[in-house]
This record gives structure tokens, sequence and C-alpha cells, in this order.
């Protein structure tokens, strides 16, 4: 038992927790085993809790605000109550802060993007390490200036304190990851957030990635470096079913018109004019997704009875052990933190190279060869990835060329190896295990590449063959 689990629960007892943890799939000899999800930084899978609540839910789900009958009101108290739950999880204002549920981070950040009141020349400042989710919505609204990294992928802080005193006045946000989804890598938001609120921007801390692994608390509203916005995704936390959520002062949310516009945002309409309600409803157009916000609840509580420091130790010690493990692998690199004594300084994502065997083929026999799914390829943060391999500009441009005429077969990217709260150490040696065979070539399918997804899959495989797991 994992001493570094809460009385609680054990280990073993969160890890049953998870919704298939013992579903097995084919291999291509022939046999079955069971299935290691190393991908949990793309989407978790459900806890069983979870599951049993929206079952539950479901029994009671109607429309919700305005209407009047009993499974009306009780969708309703569910929904709004959701609010409150996510709003204490990560240390929000009940008085200041208000939660703006939607689909996902992605949703959320264009949200903001949408209604933050910019003025021309005003400069949104990120980082090279930002998801395209944390990036591309600021483009289409402001001037972007990005923070450069260091050459084992963390910020580069004193680039950070540069470029802030250099365009202070122009600064009006701040957007910046809590954990990167691509090598793990947790910048020191509070601190940051207070250098940016001394140069008067607002900060927003991309949560996509930290929230299942780290506790988060925004911190108080007079302190400097109080959070001014949060994001966060429930497909990320243990809850995929399609809900996300901004977090913000109710004041700012207060102002100006909605980026949406329809049912459930307004007070009253006429003809002639329009009087918008008061925040969040004003930001949620349409009947919302009730049943995504009851999944996020009934995962805080799974996370808060467990404990998110106890979470994070034992995530800890997951990285610490992986990395020794990777380390000593001879064909093998590990880009980004490699000292498994540095693991406070990120969580558990860590991307990998098989020295002269494409991304691709890696993680195609890792599937079909070991029954475990991991990420290859540049997980929606090109710039990120590319300054780690130190792809030369010229050779990028013969990249996006090949992309252009449909051809993605040599795009650069990584391995990526990703842990949820279940993970256990035999699921780090069952991928080790598998990364010295790909390194020795022993494997046995005979992989082919599908230029237009850049992929490889064993001969004759069908993607037809998979309506034997699910039909409609």
């Amino acid at each position: 038992m994992d001493s570094s689990i809460t009385k609680q629960f054990s280990h073993e007892d969160l890890r049953n927790e998870i919704v298939g943890i013992d579903k097995q799939f084919p291999l291509l000899d022939g046999s079955y085993l069971t299935y290691v999800n190393l991908d949990n930084a793309a989407s978790t899978p459900s806890f069983k809790r979870v599951q049993e609540k929206v079952n539950e839910a479901l029994e009671l789900y109607s429309s919700v605000h305005r209407g009047s009958g009993y499974k009306s009101l009780i969708s309703t108290y569910l929904y709004d109550e959701a609010r409150q739950v996510v709003l204490d999880f990560v240390g929000g204002d009940r008085d200041h802060d208000v939660v703006i549920f939607g689909k996902n981070t992605s949703d959320a950040i264009n949200k903001l993007a949408a209604r933050f009141p910019f003025q021309p020349g005003d400069i949104v400042l990120t980082t090279t390490m930002e998801h395209h989710s944390n990036d591309l919505p600021w483009r289409a609204r402001a001037k972007v200036l990005y923070v450069d990294i260091n050459p084992d992928g963390t910020l580069d802080m004193d680039d950070y304190q540069a470029k802030l005193k250099k365009f202070r006045s122009k600064i009006k946000l701040v957007a910046v990851t809590g954990a990167s989804n691509v090598s793990g890598f947790t910048p020191p938001i509070h601190e940051m957030a207070e250098m940016a609120h001394r140069q008067g921007a607002l900060f927003l801390a991309d949560c996509a990635q930290l929230m299942p692994h780290r506790k988060i608390d925004m911190g108080s509203v007079d302190s400097p470096g109080h959070l001014d916005f949060i994001t966060f995704s429930g497909h990320k936390i243990y809850a995929p079913f399609g809900a996300g959520g901004l977090i913000g002062p109710k004041a700012f949310f207060s102002v100006g018109e909605p980026d949406y516009r329809g049912g459930g945002t307004i007070e009253i309409v006429t003809l002639k004019e329009v009087t918008w309600a008061e925040p969040p409803e004003r930001d949620e157009a349409g009947s919302p997704n009730v049943i995504g916000a009851v999944a996020i609840s009934a995962t805080i509580k799974q996370l808060s009875e467990v404990g998110m420091d106890a979470i994070a130790a034992h995530e800890a010690e997951l990285t610490a052990y992986a990395l020794k493990k990777f380390n000593a692998i001879q064909g093998l690199k590990v880009y980004g933190i490699q000292d498994p004594n540095r693991t406070s300084e990120r969580v558990g994502v860590i991307p990998l190279d098989v020295t002269g065997i494409h991304h691709g083929i890696v993680a195609a026999v890792l599937s079909f060869e070991g029954a475990i799914g991991v990420r290859n390829g540049c997980f929606c943060a090109h710039p990120y990835i590319l300054k780690l391999l130190n792809v030369e500009n010229e050779t990028y441009l013969r990249f996006r060329d090949r992309v252009l005429h449909g051809d993605r077969s040599m795009l650069p990217g990584l391995v990526r190896v990703s842990f949820g709260c279940y993970n256990n150490f035999e699921d780090v040696d069952r991928v080790a295990e598998m990364f010295e065979r790909i390194i020795r070539h022993d494997y046995k399918g005979d992989y082919v590449l599908e230029k237009q997804t850049g992929s490889f899959f064993p001969r004759g495989f069908s993607l037809q063959s998979l309506n034997s797991y699910f039909d409609f």
C-alpha cells in the first residue's frame, strides 16, 4: 500500500475507482492484455462515482432555470450548486468570483478573449510553452508577446521580468499555463501573478493540466499573487462529459455584452432594447450542460476526499520512479526536466524520444503490441516542441510545405507518457519494458504510414474492426 495516499483511500482503492481499469484489448499476436492508459494529459478516464452520479442525475434531468416542474427545480439546484463546489475547490471568493460553465478550456479562454476590453496597441504576454488554446485566441484580439524558455524546457523568468518591465504600460493580461501539457513543468504562477499585478496587468492561469495534479488556490482577492482568472476542463479531471469552466471576478463579467447571445442571457427583451442578465447567466447562452456540471462536482468530491496533497505526493513518487527508469535506458531520451529530485517543479507528464525510430511508430507499437496508450506528435503546442527539438526555421518551412500539401509523414514530434492519480509503478515497468523492446527492434508488426494523418498502423489493420467494441 502506498503510504502517500490518505487514510480514506489506499492507492489500490483509488485505482479501483477508475471506470474500465481492467479492460483488456487484443495484441497483434492474438493474445489479450489489460490496457495501461498513459495518455492522461489528453483526457482522463472517469471515476465510478462520476458515472454513478451522472446516471442518478439523468433520472432527474430536465430544463434548468424558470422551470416549475419538480425535475426542473432539482436540475436547477444541481447546476447552481455545482458552481459553488467548483469555486470552493479552487479557493475562489463567493462574494467576488463567478464560475461560468462552458465546453472546455478552449471554450473558456476564447470567451475571456472575446470579453476582455482590449484597445488598439494592448498586449497579452504569454509563453512559448503554451497549449494552442492559450495562444491562438489572444492572437485574434491583441498583440501577443512570448516569454522564452530555457534549454531544459522551463520558463525563463529573467525574460518574463524583462518583458513585463519593457512593455508594462501596454500589457493588459498575462496568460500562463499552470502546468505544461508537453513537459509537465509548473511555472510559479502566484509569483508571476504578483509581478504582473505590479505592472498593472491581470493574470490568467490555464489550469487544464494543473487541476488534476495539484491543489489550486486562487488566493485572497487582496493578495498580490491572487489569480484573477483560471480555466479548466472536466475531461482532464476524471469527468469526461463535455464541460469546463472559466472563473473570474463578477464585476468583470458584469460589464459589456456577451460573446454569445440567446436564451438565458437576458433579463428582458423588447423589439427595441435588451437588458442583459447578471453573470454568470449573461455568458451562458442556451440550455447549459447540467450533466457535465454534475460530473465535475462529483469528481471534485472524489478528489477532495482523497486529498490533492496526497495525490501530488503519489504522482511525484511515480514520476521520480519513471524518470530513473527512463534515464537508464540507452536510446531513450527524456526532454524537459530529467532530474528525479525535481518533481516539485513538474507534474507527471514526460516527453520522450526513441533514437532513430519515428515517434508515430513508437506509439503504434506500444498500442498494438503492448496495450499501452500514449500520445505522440506535437500535443497542440507546436512552438514549444519545435523549440525543445531545436528545429531550424528552414527545416520547419519544409515540414510546413509538406503538411499544406496533405503530407504529415515527416512532422517532428515526441512520445508523451502522462500519469493520472490511479497509475502505479507496474504501469511504469510495463512501458519501460516496451521501450527497451522497441529500441532492440523486437516488435512483430509491419507498420504502414498514413500520410494524411502522420499515423502508423499495422499492415492490414482497419478502423472498421473497432465496431466490435462499441456499436450504436
